[in-house]
């Protein structure tokens, strides 16, 4: 392994301004991605009713929601930054992927298996699993 894939996880940019740190807007992911307090409350392994966005947010929906957009922005970075063409990738059903969008496996909560096939796409250029170039 090198310094270079051990470091790969995180997108150089923020394509979708969705912030970092302490600027992370986590409604603004949830937005993105359509996703209902339901589906936020599956992700992120707790009660609907429990799913807000503000300094009161649970921690576990607020790190949840970064993983996902970290996620997002690494397709981002394999589409050149086009948000457009992120969009259309993440909406759209993969036959990769079960035929199934990345959208819904994230609602369906297999965020885990889809962060998987992205991160291993991205470390095998010769793989065209996540659907670019």
């Amino acid at each position: 392994m090198n310094a270079a894939s051990l470091f790969s996880n995180i997108p150089d940019t923020d394509a979708l301004q969705f912030g970092m740190g302490a600027e992370f807007k986590p409604e603004l992911v949830s937005k993105w991605l359509d996703l209902r307090k339901a589906d936020v409350a599956k992700v992120a392994d707790v009660s609907p009713s429990s799913v807000r966005y503000d300094k009161n947010a649970p921690a576990a929906v607020i790190e949840r929601l970064q993983e996902i957009a970290i996620t997002i922005n690494l397709v981002a970075k394999i589409f050149d930054g086009d948000v457009q063409k992120t969009a259309v990738w993440f909406k759209a059903k993969n036959p990769n992927l079960g035929d199934i969008s990345p959208r819904d496996m994230v609602r369906l909560g297999r965020f885990d298996r889809l962060r998987k096939v992205i991160v291993n796409a991205m470390a095998d250029p010769s793989n065209k699993s996540v659907g670019a170039r």
